[in-house]
């Protein structure tokens, strides 16, 4: 899977362009993963100060970044220095 994403450094995340649709469609049970999986991240982050990956995409490419999440709203995660990236253009968190 790591393959087909490109590494960035979450330095670069704030340049990127965001399309608004979800990249899981209408996969309900896809994206419910999804938020549970970023509630655990947030958790991880906040109290282990773990590192994660996160996979998502612009609106160029597949991409992965090794960060901490520090915060989560309805729509988006909050990663170091405001940097922020849609949910609904995540794929999956490890």
């Amino acid at each position: 899977m790591e393959s087909m994403y490109e590494t960035i450094d979450k330095e670069l995340i704030s340049s990127l362009s965001f399309p608004e649709n979800d990249v899981l469609d209408d996969d309900k049970e896809a994206i419910l993963q999804r938020q549970n999986d970023l509630n655990r991240a947030l958790a991880l982050g906040n109290l282990e100060h773990l590192k994660i990956k996160i996979y998502f995409e612009d609106d160029k490419s597949k991409k992965v970044v090794d960060t901490t999440i520090w915060g989560l709203t309805d729509e988006r995660i909050i990663l170091k220095q405001g940097v922020v990236i849609p949910i609904k253009r995540i794929y999956k968190t490890i």
